[in-house]
């Protein structure tokens, strides 16, 4: 995705529809902002990948409104699976995308699922192919305590200067969210 093509995801738009008439779309805001790494982690019996994330934005604080009320940790680790898109889905009301949404993946990369419907993340490649779907497992809110790695942001203390979504949209998303944790 260009940046002109994300800028247009975040910005406000109106626009008319057959159905419901005008239609407003507020701007993006940014919720949270820090690192991940996605991992391959190996337990003796079967290896499998995480994603693990640590905010630096919003500073920690007792409440934040924003994060709370989406259930967002200030660290935490999911097992990451992607979805096999030659597998048909099953009885499952949650079948993915449409056959013609979904990723189409080198061989190399397709290779791996076998006959599996999930693959480990990898390599992470998968994920640079539009339409790929994955599975998020929560695993951990202790990535320390859970995987022995501690993942070091930035800043030490939270600072708008250090901060890429303000340097990117600041001027276009709001970022009340990022620096007070409350819903605007």
């Amino acid at each position: 995705m260009s940046y002109r093509d994300l800028m247009i995801v975040v910005e406000i738009a109106e626009y008319d529809t057959s159905t419901r008439g005008r239609w407003h779309k507020p701007p993006a805001r940014a919720l949270g902002e820090g690192i991940y790494r996605i991992l391959r982690h190996n337990t003796g019996k079967k290896t499998h990948t995480h994603l693990i994330y640590k905010l630096e934005l919003p500073p920690p604080q007792e409440k934040n409104e924003a994060q709370e009320s989406l259930n967002i940790e200030r660290e935490g680790s999911f097992l990451i699976q992607i979805k096999n898109p030659d597998q048909c889905a099953t009885s499952s009301q949650f079948g993915g995308l449409q056959n013609k949404r979904k990723a189409v993946f080198p061989a190399h990369l397709q290779g791996r699922f076998g006959h599996l419907r999930y693959s480990s993340a990898d390599p992470p490649d998968f994920l640079n192919y539009e339409g790929c779907e994955f599975l998020l497992v929560p695993a951990s809110d202790d990535i320390q305590g859970g995987l022995g790695l501690d993942l070091k942001t930035e800043c030490d203390e939270p600072d708008p200067s250090c901060s890429d979504l303000v340097k990117t949209f600041g001027e276009t998303a709001s970022t009340t969210p990022l620096f007070e944790g409350t819903w605007v």
